[in-house]
């Protein structure tokens, strides 16, 4: 299992790294990956370690928190709005078995730093007519997967579209169905899911998990405060990460290819 090739300060940063991606997921209600993935390339720079793990977790935790909550879905908007994003998701995870290990690198930390920006800046990301939705989606679909970090593209539409009482709920769903499509594909390739370390990691996931929860609608209520401390944090965490990458590419330990 790869994490016993790990030392202890590395265990111990994966642990902090899923409590804090656990929290994130439930008190937004997206964002985990894009928010956790960057943290978890300083550890292990192969994004095909992490995405399967993270897809295992997404898949347990939203399966969890919707077991009671179908009704509360807007199954319509859902249905409408998947013709856009899930064909460019399937030509992302596709891109992400192939593309090399620095191209990936570059995209997640890159995505990362886009958000991180406008969230300290106190901007959003916004739609303001079906044809933005619609290219939204789409952009949100593929980055979604190749990466996982396309959330906040998708929020962007739904939270014009879904009623508010409902949002959590339906990209809960929204993000099943994306990983489900990942994860499917992964079989297929012969891709290592991972699936003892991600089993192993459930528990600290689910520490975060419940404090998300218990957190949710404080978040809620302080969404700019909130938003502009964790883009303060990415913008810090991504320009690392690219200096970080392109130095292993000067040394050597990675190809300079795309």
């Amino acid at each position: 299992m790869i994490l016993l090739d790990l030392s202890t300060y590395q265990l111990v940063a994966i642990a902090l790294i899923f409590i804090w991606t656990g929290f994130v997921r439930t008190g937004l209600g997206f964002g985990g990956a894009a928010l956790g993935l960057p943290l978890m390339l300083f550890v292990q720079n192969n994004p095909l370690l992490w995405l399967p793990i993270i897809g295992t977790h997404l898949l347990f935790f939203s399966g969890l928190t919707l077991l009671n909550r179908l009704h509360n879905v807007d199954w319509r908007y859902l249905q409408k709005s998947a013709v856009y994003i899930i064909p460019p998701a399937i030509i992302g995870v596709f891109g992400l078995v192939h593309f090399p290990v620095l191209w990936l690198n570059t995209f997640i930390y890159t995505i990362t730093l886009f958000y991180g920006f406008i969230w300290l800046l106190n901007k959003g990301i916004q739609s303001s007519n079906a044809w933005i939705d619609k290219v939204l989606l789409i952009l949100g679909g593929y980055v979604a997967g190749i990466s996982l970090t396309g959330a906040p593209l998708m929020v962007a539409v739904y939270m014009r579209n879904v009623d508010k009482r409902k949002l959590r709920d339906t990209l809960f769903v929204l993000w099943f169905i994306l990983v489900s499509i990942k994860m499917s594909t992964f079989v297929v390739l012969s891709v290592d899911l991972h699936s003892l370390a991600a089993i192993t990691l459930l528990p600290i996931a689910a520490i975060g998990h419940y404090l998300g929860l218990k957190t949710h609608d404080l978040i809620v209520r302080n969404d700019r405060v909130f938003k502009r401390w964790i883009g303060g944090g990415l913008v810090i965490v991504s320009l690392l990460g690219l200096l970080d990458l392109y130095r292993e590419v000067l040394l050597g330990i990675l190809p300079d290819t795309f």
